[in-house]
């Protein structure tokens, strides 16, 4: 439930953006990762699927046997850019679990509202979760 507050960035090799913009980014970057190097058999294979909620994901492994190596190697790619964005997320949520608990208990995680209980209180946030956030190139502002 904690993990759902931010959907993470890659390790911080980027100026520190704001946790809401940074899930979005994370987000549309593994999706044009995919839609670039996929782009032949998206529009070979799945040019009828409606995209979201996985469904072109699901249309690609279904001819696994029919990508090509480039498409191969984005979808390879978007699941370590996914993987680095997890590890960000469970490392931020782990060091600032005690801080969530007590800030932000009454909050329903999702669309950035964790994230945005803890910029509202960031003058009571412990060093240890903000050390996360900037050490994964987010900031709370």
């Amino acid at each position: 439930m904690v993990l759902l507050f931010f959907a993470g960035t890659a390790l911080a090799e980027k100026p520190a953006v704001p946790a809401k913009k940074a899930m979005e980014q994370a987000g549309q970057e593994i999706v044009k990762t995919v839609a670039e190097g996929c782009k032949k058999e998206i529009e070979t294979y799945c040019k009828d699927v409606i995209p979201g909620e996985g469904r072109v994901l699901a249309c690609l492994y279904a001819r696994e046997d029919k990508l090509s190596g480039r498409c191969d190697y984005a979808l390879y790619d978007a699941a370590a850019q996914l993987e680095r964005a997890i590890n960000a997320m469970s490392y931020v949520a782990n060091e600032c679990g005690d801080d969530l608990d007590k800030f932000c208990a009454n909050i329903e995680p999702g669309q950035g509202r964790l994230a945005d209980c803890l910029k509202k209180n960031e003058a009571k946030v412990s060093g240890r979760c903000k050390q996360a956030f900037q050490d994964v190139g987010v900031s709370l502002k």
